[in-house]
C-alpha cells in the first residue's frame, strides 16, 4: 500500500514511475504492486521470494514475541530489521504467483545462487509463473544484500542495460540529438554534480566521486577529457596500422592526469605555478619490428585530439535568451 501510494504522490507531484525494482520483500513489494502503477514499463526483483510467507522460516525466533508485543527487531543476513505483526498478516495473505502470471510488463529477476537468505529456487518459480518478456540474470557469488561494492555496480549496470529496451531516453527527449561536433549537457536534477550529455543519439552521465561530494554514477569531467584523447590515440594508431599493413593485433591506451609543479616539469615553457600534466602510456599488441612499434609510437601525437590539446583554444561562451 505504501508503494503504491508513493506512485500516486509522484504521479500528481512529478511523474509515476515507469521502472519498479525491488531487493528481497520489496521485490515481492513490487510484484505485487506493478498492477496498481499502470505507468510502469518494467519490473525488476533481486533477490525476491517467490511466496512472502515462506520467508517466515527466518523470524521463527521471534514469532512469539511479534505475537505478544506486536514487534521484534530481526537480524536478516547480518542487518537488524523490525518486523511487525502487521506485516506478517500482509505477506500470509498475498498470492504472489498469480500477480507474476498477470504482470503483462517486462520482467527482469536477479537472484544469487548462494544466497542463503531468499534461496534460488525462489528466482525460479517467480520466472516460470512470468509471460514474456522476461530475463533472468545470475549474480554468481553475491550475498543477499550484496555488501560487496562490486557485486551491487554489477547488479546496477545490468538494470541499467536492461532497462534501456523498455524505457524512453533519460532525459525525455529534452536534450534532442545535437547534430554532428555539437555536445548538449543538461544538470540531472539529481543533486550537484550529476549532468546527462547527449552526443547525437547517444547518452553518457558526468558526475564526480563520492570523496567530492559526488555521487558516482559517471565519469568526472577530466576523465571524459583522457577518455576523448585515449580514444583518439587508439582511432589513429588503428587506421595508420591499416594503412600501413603493420600486423597489429590491438592497442591499449592508460591515461592519469595531475597538476603539477611548473618547475618540475622539464618540457613546460610555463616557469611558475602549477601546469596540467597528462600521462599516456599505450601498449601495441602483435608480431610488430621495433621499428614500426616507433612508428606507431610517432603517429600516435598526431591524433586530432592530442594536437588540440597542444594548440592555443578559444573558448567562446554566449548566454542565451
Amino acid at each position: 500500500e505504501d508503494l503504491v501510494a508513493a506512485a500516486a504522490f509522484l504521479r500528481e507531484h512529478y511523474a509515476a514511475p515507469m521502472l519498479l525494482v525491488g531487493h528481497s520483500l520489496g521485490g515481492a513489494a513490487v510484484l505485487k504492486a506493478a498492477a496498481s502503477v499502470p505507468e510502469a514499463r518494467a519490473v525488476a526483483t533481486i533477490g525476491a521470494p517467490s511466496d512472502p510467507d515462506h520467508v517466515k522460516h527466518n523470524f521463527d525466533a521471534h514469532l512469539d514475541e511479534i505475537e505478544a508485543t506486536g514487534e521484534a527487531a530481526v537480524s536478516l543476513a547480518g542487518r537488524t530489521f523490525r518486523i511487525r505483526k502487521q506485516f506478517l498478516e500482509d505477506i500470509a495473505a498475498q498470492r504472489l504467483r498469480d500477480s507474476v502470471a498477470a504482470l503483462r510488463k517486462a520482467l527482469l529477476v536477479m537472484h544469487s545462487p548462494l544466497d542463503n537468505t531468499v534461496s534460488i529456487d525462489n528466482a525460479s518459480a517467480i520466472f516460470l509463473a512470468a509471460k514474456h518478456p522476461k530475463s533472468f540474470v545470475s549474480l554468481d557469488n553475491a550475498d543477499h544484500l550484496l555488501t560487496r561494492r562490486a557485486d551491487a555496480i554489477y547488479a546496477a549496470d545490468v538494470l541499467a542495460a536492461w532497462a534501456g529496451r523498455f524505457l524512453p531516453a533519460e532525459d525525455g527527449g529534452h536534450l534532442g540529438n545535437p547534430p554532428p561536433g555539437e555536445v548538449t549537457v543538461r544538470e540531472a536534477g539529481e543533486g550537484t554534480f550529476p549532468n546527462l550529455v547527449a552526443a547525437g543519439r547517444h547518452r553518457l552521465r558526468a558526475d564526480e566521486p563520492e570523496s567530492v561530494g559526488g555521487t558516482d554514477t559517471g565519469p568526472d569531467p577530466y576523465s571524459f577529457l583522457l577518455t576523448s584523447l585515449g580514444v583518439c590515440t587508439s582511432m589513429t594508431i588503428r587506421l595508420y596500422a591499416d594503412r600501413k599493413g603493420y600486423p597489429l593485433e590491438r592497442a591499449e591506451v592508460r591515461l592519469k592526469h595531475s597538476k603539477v609543479h611548473a618547475k618540475d616539469c622539464a618540457e613546460c615553457e610555463t616557469q611558475s605555478g602549477k601546469v596540467d600534466v597528462i600521462e599516456r602510456e599505450i601498449e601495441l599488441l602483435g608480431d610488430l619490428t621495433e621499428a614500426q612499434r616507433a612508428d606507431l609510437l610517432r603517429i600516435a601525437d598526431r591524433c586530432p585530439v592530442h594536437r588540440t590539446l597542444h594548440s592555443e583554444i578559444s573558448v567562446r561562451t554566449t548566454l542565451k535568451e
